[in-house]
């Protein structure tokens, strides 16, 4: 029977990040097309079709073929236990996405072929790199007309800071694609795709050796000229293979291929599973000592809530990234946070928003709470026994603010749960003018398109309609004072600063314009304003 230390080494837990339409979900959808995970996968492009990813489980996710909220998956390939943190693409929601990649080992960064490096790449790569978590890149959608993968390499080189090291090599693109070349094995994986994406069939891969004469058949004779050139300059000028570089990522290993037809995935995945790190440790915020994943004590964090994953049953589910040890269900826990014993009577393992009860798990693992209302983003539980800590999630500064109020007047108990609900989860943050109820509050958003999923979830979920009425504020910022030592209310403001609390009393001002900011600084001198809010919801 394994042990424990055994089974937290065979744990593998990444998150997929890319700009929106890089292909993060396709890719995401054949990995467990290739594991056996599902049998067909949903076509996300494909508007005409009923199907949709199976990671993208909200009704507006599947009306768009956009991924809105973070998905957990887990399958078991190869002697691992993989779970996918499937991330939302669309910049709106990258708050989500830096929350997820606080419960992550490694990261898989996906690029387009033909795009490059984008905006939301850069972001969410800064993120990994600040945890020091290895990078592994997929240049997807070879299949299509795709920039030189040279001036690719440069770019990723250039613009994210990190070294890149090819584990394979694209033959042609496009209409002329035919393959990829492994530098390790130093063969040729024939790419012989029938035209179309069919989503079930996995494309045959034929292997021969560079310089076989038999390869002008099969992927022509000036590709396999090409071919031999681009290896020949990459075998004396590309970066090494640096394992220990990889893993403190500082080096990138790169693979190409294309998702939507099957082509390069499962070598990817092989070679990932084999490079990838098994759960790192997370250090104690109590001791400053990092936490052996390995040790008999269970703890873990809570990265994220989602309210209402099951319609029928109204429910709360917090997801806990475990740290160390083993999870048993009815086992009991302490939450920090709260300073109080539990029961973890329910352990839920994830596949979107399917799940399965499960008695057991470890370090790596993710596991969905039942949530009565007690956990916050950011909490730990343990095991009573060995008390420890794990540091919060910061909140991120809203950058878009509106009024919301509801339109029926007899549903404020609907509204009321249901924006309270909507806030802990972090999907949004509201606030409340000073000494002002519930039935009218401000809604801040990193992004536009969160109002909309907000004003959907609302209706579909607590069947209440709201009325939306946009504000100017840009900027926010939090009274970092003690609490009780200032008057906000007497602050000398601009007439157009807004003062305001947040839904556990912090103290808040949004203000029009920096040059209001600048203005409360100077006209109240005992004033002291942060700019991030430690406060998480």
């Amino acid at each position: 029977m394994p042990s424990i230390a055994d089974e937290i080494a065979s744990r593998r837990t990444f998150a997929i990040i890319s700009h929106p339409d890089a292909g993060k979900t396709t890719l995401t959808e054949k990995l467990l097309l290739y594991t056996g995970t599902i049998q067909s996968a949903g076509s996300v492009k494909g508007k005409s079709s009923a199907k949709h990813a199976v990671s993208d489980w909200m009704d507006i996710e599947k009306q768009r073929g956009i991924s809105v909220t973070s998905s957990v998956l887990q399958f078991t390939y190869g002697g691992c236990c993989v779970n996918i943190l499937d991330t939302p693409g669309h910049q709106d929601f990258s708050e989500d996405t830096y929350r997820t990649l606080m419960a992550a080992d490694a990261a898989v960064m996906v690029i387009d072929g033909a795009k490059g490096v984008e905006a939301q790449t850069v972001k969410l790569f800064r993120v990994c790199a600040l945890r020091g978590i290895p990078i592994f890149t997929f240049v997807n959608k070879l299949d299509r007309e795709t920039r030189d993968p040279f001036e690719l390499m440069e770019e990723i080189e250039n613009v994210l800071g990190i070294g890149t090291c090819p584990m394979n090599w694209p033959i042609g693109n496009g209409k002329n694609f035919r393959g990829v070349f492994d530098r390790a094995s130093r063969y040729v994986l024939a790419f012989e795709g029938d035209g179309r994406a069919n989503a079930s069939k996995k494309v045959n891969e034929v292997e021969a050796e560079l310089g076989d004469p038999a390869l002008d058949e099969l992927i022509g004779a000036e590709n396999h000229r090409n071919l031999m050139d681009d290896i020949e300059l990459l075998d004396g000028a590309a970066d090494e293979f640096d394992f220990d570089a990889v893993r403190a990522g500082k080096l990138s290993p790169v693979f190409f291929g294309s998702a939507l037809t099957n082509f390069g995935v499962e070598p990817f995945l092989k070679d990932f599973l084999r490079l990838a790190p098994a759960p790192s440790a997370h250090t104690d915020a109590l001791t400053g000592e990092p936490v052996d994943p390995a040790t008999d004590a269970f703890s873990g964090f809570v990265f994220k809530i989602q309210a209402n994953m099951d319609k029928n049953h109204r429910d709360r589910i917090a997801f806990v990234r475990i740290c160390s040890g083993k999870f048993e269900r009815g086992m009991d826990a302490l939450h920090v946070q709260g300073n109080r014993k539990i029961k973890l009577a329910t352990g839920t393992a994830m596949m979107a928003d399917d799940r399965a009860t499960v008695d057991e798990a470890y370090a790596g693992d993710i596991v969905g709470l039942f949530d009565p209302g007690i956990f916050s983003i950011g909490d730990t539980v343990c095991a009573p026994s060995r008390r420890v800590q794990y540091a919060g999630i910061p909140t991120f500064a809203p950058e878009h603010f509106a009024r919301v109020s509801q339109v029926d007047t007899l549903k404020r108990k609907q509204f009321v749960k249901g924006m309270e609900e909507l806030a802990q989860e972090g999907a949004i943050q509201i606030f409340r003018e000073l000494g002002a109820g519930m039935e009218s509050v401000i809604v801040g958003v990193v992004g536009e398109l969160q109002f909309e999923v907000l004003e959907q979830r609302l209706l579909s979920e607590y069947r209440v309609n709201v009325r939306r009425q946009a504000l100017g504020y840009t900027d926010i910022r939090w009274i970092a004072n003690e609490p009780g030592a200032i008057d906000v209310k007497a602050l000398n403001l601009t007439r157009d600063t807004l003062r305001v609390e947040d839904m556990r009393g912090g103290k808040l001002l949004l203000f029009t314009s920096p040059w209001n900011v600048d203005w409360a600084t100077e006209h109240n001198p005992e004033l002291k304003l942060s700019e991030f809010g430690n406060v998480t919801f």
